[in-house]
């Protein structure tokens, strides 16, 4: 009875492993502040466990490990330097808001980061260099910003990247070479609807990309070295540059699935090989392309419209025969 009651004392002493920590609770109190005490964060008021009733606030034994703030068109304001002093946050979400200006150094304090997304902002400048501090960031997305300046070639020091998201910004110059150099993690690029132009280097013909998505730029040359036989690619959109290469020289990985080359310069015949594949999305009209459409597949699934606008391709779903 008597260890029992000593037991009873201990854990009634204890303090819970879910209250929040008094420091982080400060710090997001700080956070509020620097936002005017916005309505999205109405809950995080003092006095209340952060822990367990604010919203957008994620715990682990009392340290925050994830903060989530989005869609609120009335939260105006730079991303304030205190969130740095949340050393546990692992997942920090601030999109679909008003925010402005740079992302912070303090952010680089973050050490055990892996989800950054900070998409639907008004962020401007280029992308800092100090990012690159955060090893431990897996899934990055600067989507719909205004970022200017290059795409970060120092992204290859980022050993744990697996996707970099940074489209619809206003990114200028070329893919850098340092991209055929990645480690064993070969991230997914989304860098579409930039104002990124250039040939791509030839050193990325040797990484295997899982997702590669150019869209809505002003790429030029050749773009045939995302294909290969033993590439593991899924996603590849080329769509809306100006690259210019033989199709009939390319080799599928199987598992492809999401192929758009529209609006480009390619030309050749199309693979047979493209019939042996699982598309689930494929575009590749205007071009200049030839030939007979191959027949099998899921080529003929697919709208016309898909395959319109070449120099002479012909066969289904194309009415005009061969």
């Amino acid at each position: 009875m008597k260890l029992l009651l000593c037991l009873s004392i201990l854990f009634i002493s204890l303090p819970s492993s879910y209250s929040c920590n008094s420091k982080e609770e400060h710090t997001l109190l700080q956070i509020k502040k620097s936002f005017n005490n916005p309505d999205l964060l109405a809950t995080w008021s003092p006095g209340t466990d952060c822990c367990t009733s604010w919203t957008g606030i994620e715990c682990t034994n009392g340290r925050v490990t994830l903060l989530s703030m989005s869609k609120d068109d009335k939260l105006f304001g730079r991303i304030p330097d205190q969130i740095g002093d949340l050393p546990e946050l692992q997942t920090l979400e601030m999109s679909y808001l008003n925010l402005t200006g740079s992302i912070p150094r303090t952010i680089t304090k973050l050490k055990y980061l892996d989800f950054l997304f900070l998409k639907w902002n008004r962020l401007s400048g280029p992308i800092p260099e100090y990012i690159k501090e955060l090893k431990n960031v897996t899934f990055m997305d600067l989507s719909y910003n205004k970022f200017t300046g290059p795409v970060p070639a120092w992204l290859t020091q980022m050993p744990k990247l697996q996707t970099f998201q940074i489209d619809n910004n206003s990114l200028t110059g070329p893919i850098p070479n340092s991209f055929g150099s990645f480690g064993d993690n070969v991230p997914n690029l989304f860098l579409s609807n930039n104002k990124l132009s250039g040939k791509i280097p030839e050193s990325l013909s040797k990484m295997d990309f899982q997702a590669v998505v150019l869209k809505g730029n002003g790429f030029t040359g050749d773009g045939s070295m995302f294909f290969g036989g033993n590439k593991r690619t899924v996603q590849l959109d080329l769509s809306r540059n100006k690259f210019k290469f033989d199709l009939s020289k390319v080799k599928f990985g199987k598992s492809m699935a999401l192929l758009d080359l529209s609006h480009n310069e390619i030309f050749g015949t199309l693979p047979r090989e493209l019939t042996e594949l699982h598309l689930q999305r494929f575009n590749i009209s205007y071009n200049h392309l030839c030939g007979k459409i191959p027949r099998g597949g899921q080529l003929q699934k697919f709208k016309s419209y898909e395959f319109d606008h070449n120099r002479c391709l012909c066969g289904s779903p194309l009415k005009k025969a061969c």
